[in-house]
């Protein structure tokens, strides 16, 4: 088998050859790289409130019905809009856009130590629009899915994972309703 056969050979072959040490950490790292990453905001809102962070780790699901998963850092202040509204976006961050990830970095968007009453809103004078689950959508993120939680994992991490039913999507301006009936609660 070639080289091509075998990405992860290749990574792992360069650091060698190059006299870098190939420690576990280092062959995870180099394996792990391989994998897609991007620049997500994630939004929610519920009752007046809204909140966004910006996540990495965004992946598809399944295609029927169409489930994305989204790998949150523990402790951000969008948890309970999540949690109370059932529901989040998640938005395709454009390369070279320096104002989504300063404005909603995690240090920003962490849970105070002191708790605030409430804090100002992150979206004021930032144009925003919503579809089914209230969740603000920035005109400035091309490409948005509107999802109602069907599935929150508690990885025993720093992360935890959100798998979110599809119900809507805005892609380059055009909105698409994928008329899903609302998920019913286990409880």
């Amino acid at each position: 088998m070639s080289e091509a056969d075998h990405p992860n050979d290749g990574v792992l072959l360069d650091a060698t050859e190059r006299g870098m040490p190939t420690t576990t950490d280092t062959i995870l790292s180099a394996t792990l790289g391989l994998l897609p990453k991007g620049t997500y905001l994630m939004t929610a809102a519920f009752e007046g409130q809204r909140g966004g962070m910006v996540v990495s780790s965004v992946q598809r699901c399944c295609d029927d019905p169409a489930l994305i998963c989204v790998a949150a850092r523990k402790g951000h202040a969008i948890d309970p809009l999540i949690r109370d509204s059932r529901g989040f976006a998640v938005g395709i961050v454009p390369e070279g856009d320096k104002m989504i990830p300063r404005k909603f970095r995690f240090d920003d968007t962490a849970v105070s130590p002191v708790i605030e009453p409430v804090a100002d809103d992150p979206f004021e004078a930032i144009p925003t629009t919503t579809m089914v689950t209230g969740s603000p959508l920035l005109s400035r993120c091309p490409v948005w899915f509107d999802c109602e939680v069907t599935r929150r994992i508690d990885l025993e991490a720093n992360y935890e994972l959100f798998v979110g039913r599809v119900l809507a999507i805005l892609h380059n301006g055009e909105r698409i309703d994928l008329n899903h009936e609302p998920v019913e609660d286990d409880d």
